[in-house]
């Protein structure tokens, strides 16, 4: 099917080309989004007579989306979720989710300007498209973790791997000292008897 542009699409072409679709995709998401017309020659008329009202609506609507980029670019949100020591979340985060995260930070985003092939399914740093427009887009980074504590080493730069394989380690260590108490306590009891005194830990009736 041909259609007429009525914005920039991504991968397909600019304002006014006229471009051959697939029906599906013409009838699903150009037509009924506004972003084309059926290349028919009445349609083709419209549109040259409405060009100019639309590239001047196109050109405002830039400008804004220009000066919420150059806030939104690069910023990261938060969104905490309950996950296994592997990492692997018990449900999903979505563009709903996302959007609402920005939102919160005081952003205004549209879950449908959020570009995410998938759900992440994962804790970490997740880098995401917002398109703001068709002719800009910007990055952000999702930062999904269990508390916002883990979020800040996350930010750091440490993966989940690292900071399990961390506590891991920690908790090695404070066994080892335990276990070092235990027999060095042992130790100086064993020396008392040895003396004929009482261990450190006799009361008195053992006295």
């Amino acid at each position: 099917m041909e259609v007429v542009l009525l914005e920039r699409v991504a991968k397909l072409g600019q304002m006014g080309e006229v471009v051959s679709v697939k029906k599906g995709y013409a009838r699903n998401f150009l037509l009924p989004q506004g972003k084309a017309l059926r290349a028919t020659k009445e349609n083709l008329a419209q549109f040259e007579a409405q060009r100019a009202n639309l590239e001047a609506q196109n050109l405002e609507t830039k400008k804004e989306a220009d000066a919420v980029a150059a806030k939104l670019d690069g910023q990261t949100f938060i969104v905490i979720r309950s996950a296994s020591d592997a990492g692997s979340l018990y449900g999903s985060v979505n563009a709903r989710d996302v959007a609402d995260a920005a939102i919160a930070d005081g952003f205004t985003i549209d879950r449908k300007q959020i570009v995410l092939d998938k759900p992440v399914k994962e804790l970490g740093l997740h880098v995401m498209t917002v398109t703001l427009h068709p002719e800009v887009e910007v990055k952000i980074t999702v930062n999904v973790a269990r508390s916002a504590e883990e979020a800040e080493l996350q930010a750091s730069g440490k993966s989940i791997v690292e900071l399990a394989a961390e506590a891991d380690a920690e908790a090695e260590f404070e066994i080892a000292e335990l276990f070092d108490d235990i027999g060095a306590a042992a130790s100086d009891d064993d020396e008392l008897i040895e003396r004929g005194e009482p261990a450190a830990d006799a009361t008195d009736d053992d006295a």
